[in-house]
């Protein structure tokens, strides 16, 4: 039984469409990717799953069960926007939320901070909000989410705002919830860590499901057009041979982009032949060269 079900859910404000008809499962200990460009419907969709608005059509089940007050106890959420108090206390507010959210003071006083000590940040607990960076204060909202041990985890745009370190930490932090069996939706319009993170996505434009699935057997059906060529010294030509359709050079070497699979070897044959190769590598397409050509030119409405 999947942790969360949303089955040909619609939403509609007067005459816009929100949502249209999505259906999606996400199962225990799973990072579930929900992709699109602004105004595509993911915002509302995390909002009906929260049951903040409910779906004017179709349905939402958590663990086969319809959704209710008691069930919010299990459900954790980080919005795209910072919504902490900043002159509150990090341990005032955090306690007060996780209280709200069915756990007692005591328990919730110890899980902030084990979550301090976790992102090793122990002396913010006496800290208000508006003393922290940005960055910290993206943390503070993360263990806001995940204080009172969630099932479920709705993550909006969770690594917004940090720099490199602090997004590799939130990401193995991630990690650690999927492993200990906590099921995520994940949105974010890095695909990058969407790769990374998620077996299984959905890509929204304009209300509407245009492609879900397995991201491995995704891109399985789309071709590989993308060579990487490292080699010793200069290569000549490569813009001559047949089915190249455009080089370009890099430090490294040359990234060439083929329009049929046979170029490739053609490639190899023809670098050979000029220099040694120590980088050859038919590059299947990214994630987010897929959701261009899915989405198309209009990524942003």
């Amino acid at each position: 039984m999947s942790v969360l079900e949303v089955a040909g859910v619609s939403k509609q404000y007067g005459e816009k469409t929100a949502v249209n008809s999505i259906s999606l499962k996400v199962e225990q200990g799973e990072i579930y990717g929900l992709l699109g460009a602004n105004g595509a419907g993911k915002t509302t969709t995390m909002r009906m799953v929260l049951g903040l608005i409910y779906p004017d059509a179709g349905s939402i089940r958590y663990n086969g069960k319809p959704y209710s007050n008691e069930l919010t106890r299990t459900l954790g959420y980080l919005p795209e926007e910072r919504g902490l108090y900043p002159k509150i206390k990090v341990s005032d507010q955090l306690i007060y939320l996780a209280q709200l959210r069915g756990m007692s003071a005591k328990d919730a006083d110890r899980s902030l901070k084990r979550w301090l000590d976790r992102f090793e940040v122990p002396d913010y607990y006496g800290k208000r909000v508006e003393e922290l960076s940005k960055g910290n204060q993206q943390k503070i909202q993360f263990i806001a989410a995940v204080i009172h041990n969630p099932v479920l985890v709705i993550l909006d745009e969770a690594f917004s705002g940090l720099d490199p370190v602090n997004v590799e930490l939130l990401k193995d932090t991630v990690k650690e919830l999927r492993d200990s069996g906590i099921s995520i939706l994940f949105s974010t319009h890095r695909m990058e860590h969407v790769e990374e993170l998620c077996r299984n996505i959905t890509i929204l434009h304009k209300s509407n499901t245009v492609m879900k699935g397995n991201i491995k057997e995704i891109k399985s059906t789309f071709p590989k057009e993308r060579v990487i060529l490292g080699t010793a010294s200069e290569v000549t030509g490569l813009e001559a041979i047949d089915g190249v359709n455009g080089v370009k050079r890099h430090e490294y070497g040359y990234e060439l982009m083929i329009g049929k699979p046979e170029a490739a070897r053609a490639i190899i044959t023809h670098a050979l032949a000029q220099t040694d190769v120590h980088h050859f590598e038919v590059k299947e397409p990214t994630l987010n060269e897929i959701f261009i050509k899915v989405v198309g030119g209009d990524r942003h409405e």
